[in-house]
């Protein structure tokens, strides 16, 4: 993948190269179960990213802090008050999953801290991105740590005209960098669907619809509160795909809009499923969730077959369902598509979007584009994130003598980046 694929600024001026740094990434995901940390080393030089997991963790959000969010979301309402009290209370449980990351993972030592933070509120109008809201007050993480932090990252990118996600397609784009006659697709499954398509014309990405969102709030809901997911897959297991049902679902207008595009559980959520389900004739429990889980395979499936994949690289909590895997491998087989799961090619499956976040902080602190217009839709590059110091000031690196044109996740801390500056744009960038 060459570097006018990323579309980087002509402005930037790289003068001077970046050595070594060691970040700690945080997020939580449209599935509001708590907070996914996890800890990085990152090398550069000559443009190849080296990407060393240190580790990585999920740190549950309390009870009462969980139903809060599931609370405010649409249709339900939030008072300032609310948000105020949610933005404190998450801020703090990040600041707690933060320090865990920097004394357990990083081994007392790390030079930075990036928050996705908490999304609870994505505002879409008419395919547009207007707006987005971030939860996670980055202070809690600074006061914690004494780490700068980088957050708020996807504004930018809307203020750019973008949809401000996904923002996996850095990642992934740096990642699987190919030159293949059919492209590879990066698929993460969280509360909401998306993918990185990587090798065709441009690079896109974008949400294919629910992963488990609808899922949980299913099985939420049949369970009276006892469970908040469908452990396994076990209720889907024993449920068969209502055709009626799939279909209604499928006629939602979002399936139907072109890429770039973003959805999330202000769209996807419990009163929507109610409001489906209330047109159609009675359902068991267990056909409810083999329905709704069909239903993600199928637009995962149907995204990945537009786009004539050769690999579909999946990783999420979705990943740990065996029935959803096996509905998405069922539909992949059929187009000849290969399903494989991220830890085949260094990145953990339940982690990689922490390392996404971890590598959005070490883009932006070094003054790199974090964003990739064909993916996001906005007008151009842009360095992503608003700085809150730690315990001394800012003092950001100068901007690297290059930009960056692939990543390898390694497991050696002695490998170095100078060995791969001969390798070809679109070599593999993973061992």
């Amino acid at each position: 993948m060459c570097t006018e694929c990323l579309h980087l600024p002509d402005r930037v001026s790289y003068t001077t190269p970046v050595t070594s740094w060691r970040v700690i990434g945080l997020l939580s995901g449209t599935s509001m179960d708590g907070v996914d940390v996890a800890a990085a080393d990152f090398r550069y030089a000559a443009g190849t990213i080296l990407l060393r997991p240190l580790g990585h963790t999920a740190i549950a959000y309390p009870n009462e802090l969980r139903e809060g969010l599931l609370a405010a979301l649409p249709p339900g309402e939030c008072s300032a008050g609310e948000l105020c009290r949610l933005d404190t209370l998450i801020g703090q449980s990040f600041a707690e999953a933060a320090r865990y990351g920097l004394d357990s993972l990083a081994g007392g030592h790390a030079d930075l801290t990036a928050s996705l933070g908490q999304t609870l509120y994505h505002w879409v109008d008419n395919g547009r991105s207007r707006g987005t809201l971030q939860l996670g007050q980055p202070a809690w993480i600074a006061e914690s740590t004494g780490l700068p932090v980088i957050a708020d990252l996807r504004a930018r990118d809307v203020a750019a005209g973008g949809q401000g996600a996904p923002l996996a397609g850095m990642l992934d784009a740096l990642w699987l960098a190919t030159e293949r006659a059919r492209p590879d697709i990066a698929l993460n499954i969280g509360g909401i669907a998306n993918i990185t398509v990587v090798g065709g014309e441009e690079i896109l990405a974008y949400d294919t619809g629910p992963g488990n969102a609808l899922i949980d709030a299913a099985a939420t809901t049949v369970t009276g509160g006892a469970r908040q997911q469908d452990t396994n897959g076990e209720i889907a297991a024993r449920g068969t795909v209502r055709p009626d049902v799939l279909g209604t679902l499928l006629s939602d207008t979002y399936f139907g809009l072109r890429p770039p595009k973003s959805t999330g559980k202000e769209h996807f959520n419990g009163e929507y499923l109610r409001r489906v389900l209330a047109g159609t004739a009675g359902i068991s429990d267990a056909d409810l969730l083999a329905t709704l889980t069909e239903l993600t395979a199928t637009t995962i499936a149907d995204a990945c077959r537009a786009h004539r994949a050769r690999t579909v690289v999946a990783s999420g909590g979705g990943v740990a369902n065996p029935v959803l895997m096996a509905a998405l491998r069922r539909l992949l087989d059929d187009s000849g598509i290969e399903l494989t799961v991220s830890d085949a090619l260094g990145l953990p499956s339940d982690s990689k979007e922490a390392y996404l976040t971890a590598l959005l902080g070490f883009l932006g602190w070094n003054g790199m584009p974090g964003n990739v217009p064909s993916t996001t839709g906005a007008r151009g590059p842009r360095i992503l994130g608003s700085f809150t110091p730690g315990s001394g000031p800012l003092r950001p690196p100068p901007v690297p003598d290059q930009p960056a044109r692939r990543l390898r996740v390694v497991t050696d801390e002695h490998t170095d980046a100078r060995n791969e500056q001969e390798a070809p744009c679109g070599s593999p960038t993973s061992s």
